[in-house]
């Protein structure tokens, strides 16, 4: 039985929503900031001691040192990275409790997924073509094409995109607009309701104010198979797109239709179930040769400012689809590639579950990835979990006797118990304890010894961080605030004997969701060093800086109710 959901008919852009969707990430970044220290040994070239008679001695396993770690703040549980930072150190950490995370880490390195970097891929797309992509091109239309303020406003806008439109989208009729340099590249259109101010972020121009915008996408729709399908989509405010010089799917908010009469849907299914925060408009049927490319135009974008939204799925004819439960069907996302793990992290970070499917469908695209010729479903981009390498443990080998060396050349075997005042104590096979001067031991056997006896090391944390406000949009919207972050861990020796073994220290910074139970891996770093007298027996080491957006999706134009299971 299908349960019913209720909503709210009256969608009006500019209203409070009735549901507010909280997507932050952010707020665990110093909780957990990846302060996890992971040591080994990497193993130096070191010269032989040659013993007088060549003396054959049974071959033993080296253990991995166990390294003592103390840390040196007291953990403080802390629920929210607040606005305002008022110290760069950071004293008190608590480490993340790992035995709980599931399968939210399924993937990636170690276990963790790694966040994408916001400068080089977005949901817009990323700044490098891969060939069977879209080209997009950001216009901003209160400034002319020297970026000069020209009169603008929201009648004058939508009489715009009419124009353009219906003069078949010539470029000309944009030419006094200014048009922003930098080019994006995307192989799906899957931006959920997000704050419009991140869209002029990512093409470069975080200082613009972000309404009065549109971006439009043209590339090639192409299959190696004949296909029939159709379009379905969210646009906030508009999305409209045309193949092969004709329009085919217009969306926008329905109080908005009067400006926009060119194209009507013939689909009684059109603005009958939610994708993403408004119902999803349906296209006219296309029908797509073997090798025979066409036109694809894709324009959307914002006009009143606030949130920014374009949804496009695909309804391939004749295919039977999952329902959720509003009883529409679970439609694959349209793509020109499989998409990466971190555009589907991306995407359901904002998308209500159930809405669209991510990882089956059609790919668009002329080429081939599989020996026999047909296009199938390829998960590439969503690899199974790698296999977890095993910590070390201690085995039944512990305190076993091993095969010594002396300097001059005499060999027996004792169990290692302690080096005490410049001798080592062993303990022979009938518990006789032998003391042995440290000089008297081979260099492979004093390297044995150090091994078993690690260094105390001490481990302080500490984080930069600054932040940016995106420009205000109009009236009272939800504005993201971006916040930059740089963690390091310094650990130091705080024990006084020698120790010249060379320590790799890993440093992975965490994130986890505010309200929910999601983990990602931000940053990781390796680095390594011998703790000696030099360098103070100290090294620190430093992520990269770590990236992230607060902001609140909400306020305004979400007048639906949440129908995810």
């Amino acid at each position: 039985m299908k349960r019913e959901v209720k909503r709210n008919r009256k969608l009006v852009k500019g209203m409070p929503s009735a549901v507010v969707l909280s997507i932050v990430i952010h707020a665990a970044l110093f909780l957990l900031a990846g302060m996890l220290v992971v040591f080994t040994v990497v193993k130096k070239e070191e010269k032989k001691f040659i013993p007088p008679k060549a003396v054959e001695r049974p071959k033993m396993k080296l253990r991995k040192p166990k390294v003592k770690v103390k840390k040196s703040s007291k953990p403080k549980p802390t629920t929210r990275i607040v606005t305002k930072v008022q110290k760069a150190s950071m004293p008190d950490i608590q480490l993340p409790e790992m035995s709980g995370m599931g399968e939210s880490l399924g993937g990636g390195i170690g276990g963790f997924d790694v966040m994408p970097d916001f400068e080089d891929v977005s949901v817009f797309g990323s700044g490098q073509s891969i060939g069977n992509d879209f080209e997009g091109t950001l216009y901003n239309l209160k400034r002319d094409r020297q970026g000069r303020n020209i009169p603008m406003n929201g009648d004058m806008f939508r009489q715009k995109l009419r124009d353009f439109v219906l003069s078949g989208w010539k470029p000309s009729e944009l030419a006094r607009y200014y048009q922003l340099p930098k080019k994006l590249y995307a192989t799906h259109f899957m931006i959920p309701p997000i704050p419009s101010p991140m869209a002029p972020d990512v093409f470069g121009a975080p200082e613009m104010r972000s309404y009065y915008f549109m971006m439009i996408y043209r590339g090639k729709l192409v299959s190696t198979k004949p296909i029939t399908f159709r379009f379905w989509a969210n646009g906030d405010a508009y999305m409209m797109i045309r193949v092969d010089g004709k329009e085919v799917l217009l969306a926008c908010w329905p109080i908005h239709d009067a400006y926009f009469d060119w194209w009507k849907s013939t689909s009684a299914d059109t603005r009958k179930y939610y994708l993403g925060n408004q119902q999803a408009a349906v296209g006219d049927w296309i029908t797509l040769e073997p090798g025979k490319p066409l036109d694809m135009e894709v324009m959307f974008g914002e006009w009143g400012g606030g949130i920014v939204a374009a949804l496009l799925t695909v309804e391939v004819k004749g295919e039977e689809y999952e329902t959720n439960n509003q009883g529409g069907p679970i439609l694959p996302a349209f793509k020109t590639e499989e998409f990466s793990r971190d555009v589907i992290e991306e995407i359901q970070r904002y998308l209500p579950e159930n809405e669209a499917s991510l990882t089956n469908g059609p790919v668009f695209r002329d080429y081939d990835l599989t020996p026999g010729g047909a296009v199938v479903h390829d998960p590439g981009a969503v690899e199974p979990s790698p296999a977890q390498e095993p910590l070390p443990v201690d085995d039944a080998e512990e305190n076993k006797p091993r095969a010594w060396i002396m300097a001059d050349g005499r060999t027996f075997e004792a169990e290692f118990v302690a080096v005490i005042g410049g001798k080592v104590v062993l303990k022979s096979s009938r518990g006789k304890i032998i003391k042995v001067p440290k000089e008297r031991m081979s260099g492979e056997d004093l390297k044995f010894i150090q091994l078993e006896m690690p260094p105390d090391l001490d481990i302080s944390f500490s984080k930069q961080s600054t932040q940016r406000v995106y420009p205000h949009s109009r009236g009272n919207r939800p504005i993201p605030t971006q916040y930059n972050y740089i963690f390091s861990a310094t650990i130091k020796q705080t024990s006084t004997k020698d120790y010249d073994q060379e320590l790799t220290v890993e440093l992975f910074t965490v994130g986890a969701e505010v309200g929910g139970d999601n983990y990602i891996l931000l940053d990781r770093q390796k680095g390594s060093f011998a703790p000696t007298r030099e360098n103070q027996r100290s090294y620190r080491l430093e992520s990269e800086t770590v990236t992230v957006t607060d902001y609140l999706v909400g306020g305004h134009g979400l007048a639906r109710e949440d129908h995810s299971p």
